[in-house]
């Protein structure tokens, strides 16, 4: 893979990762998009029918991997759809399958797109590592457009356990064949990026909402507010 871009010094060089694993769902793609798709209908509901959704399908894949009933992302996704649709008293079967469907092809955050531009111009490797189906994933790359950027998608459907178990991170480590601390991973979700860390990753959280810091353990080696500042981070 050629790069395009500045000359480095070797210095800088060594310093890159030998790969840059990214988390997928509110990382690279934007999870809030199906519902501002129809925001104009669910109005003030809008909101918080996005951090619900997003709150549950969380908390399920947390409470199946801990009682050992693994179910797949798109099973979770749904189930937590429902009980965030029912919770705001929003009655609409069309509307539950739309946004289902729109979840299969989520818009790229803008600057997320430009990190993943970059690390191709490096020729660093970019890998996604995610708690969806490999079919969800795969339906997402290709609907962004972005899959000539990704080397390669890992999904925990491998293992069949959710993240933040530590036999999910050893997916990049074995893919990738180097050791966890050649690996840079890349989270938006604070408690990925802590388990990260702990994992042994070079842990990058992007803080874009400005939360406070995760009370767990796991050392973050940066924590941005965008990935436009990825590439630079990595020397």
């Amino acid at each position: 893979m050629g790069n395009t871009g500045h000359p480095m010094s070797q210095a800088a060089a060594a310093k890159l990762p030998a790969a840059v694993v990214f988390d997928a769902f509110g990382t690279i793609f934007d999870i809030a998009g199906p519902v501002m798709r129809h925001a104009s209908v669910l109005g003030s509901k809008a909101e918080p029918l996005i951090a619900r959704w997003r709150e549950k399908q969380l908390q399920y894949t947390w409470l199946r991997s801990l009682s050992d009933r693994y179910a797949d992302f798109e099973l979770v996704t749904a189930d937590a759809l429902d009980y965030a649709l029912e919770s705001l008293a929003i009655a609409n079967p069309t509307l539950r399958s739309e946004l289902l469907a729109l979840y299969r092809a989520l818009p790229v955050f803008p600057d997320a797109g430009r990190a993943l531009e970059q690390l191709r111009t490096r020729g660093v490797r970019a890998l996604i590592l995610s708690n969806g189906t490999g079919a969800l994933l795969d339906s997402n790359v290709r609907a962004a457009g972005i899959d000539h950027l990704i080397d390669k998608v890992l999904s925990v459907e491998a293992v069949a356990i959710f993240k933040p178990s530590h036999r999910v991170y050893q997916l990049a480590v074995d893919a990738v064949g180097v050791r966890s601390d050649r690996i840079a991973f890349v989270s938006a979700n604070g408690w990925d990026a802590y388990a990260g860390a702990a994992f042994g990753f070079r842990a990058i959280w992007c803080n874009r909402a400005g939360s406070p810091r995760e009370r767990l353990p796991g050392v973050i080696e940066r924590e941005l507010r965008s990935l436009d500042n990825l590439s630079e981070s990595l020397e």
